[in-house]
């Protein structure tokens, strides 16, 4: 996996605020999120994985290894079940929330940069990222 320990920053973000209204994130929260230019990271120790996202906002770990559940903290504090699997070069995250909500993400990682589609109910988020 060539991409990992690659560090990629965000160029370009579309339906950022629809998405996070979606999943239930708050009014501060969201103005504070759309506001910042996160970096990604993806770490790897053995058969585990961490996918690091940093900003001035924020950063957060989530530490997965594939194929199993993990429990995780999205960035505005809400518990979640995640799933991540490996595609090649895609890394797919189902998560759902206590309430039945299901978001997907799709990370397709190449050499010169990292997509990110974001999937809640009929909302879709696409944010581009360039390798730094």
């Amino acid at each position: 996996m060539e991409f990992v320990g690659k560090k990629y920053k965000m160029v370009s973000s579309e339906n950022f605020d629809e998405f996070m209204k979606t999943i239930g994130v708050g009014l501060i929260t969201r103005k504070a999120a759309n506001a910042v230019t996160p970096t990604v990271e993806l770490r790897q120790d053995g058969d585990n994985f961490v996918l690091v996202t940093s900003s001035t906002f924020k950063t957060t770990e989530m530490k997965f290894k594939p194929g199993e559940e993990f429990d995780e903290e999205r960035a505005d504090g809400a518990k979640v079940k995640s799933v991540c699997t490996f595609e090649g070069n895609t890394l797919k995250q189902v998560q759902k929330a206590a309430d039945g909500l299901e978001v997907t993400y799709v990370r397709e990682f190449g050499p010169e940069e990292m997509k990110a589609v974001m999937t809640a109910k009929d909302v879709t988020c696409t944010r581009v990222y360039k390798v730094q």
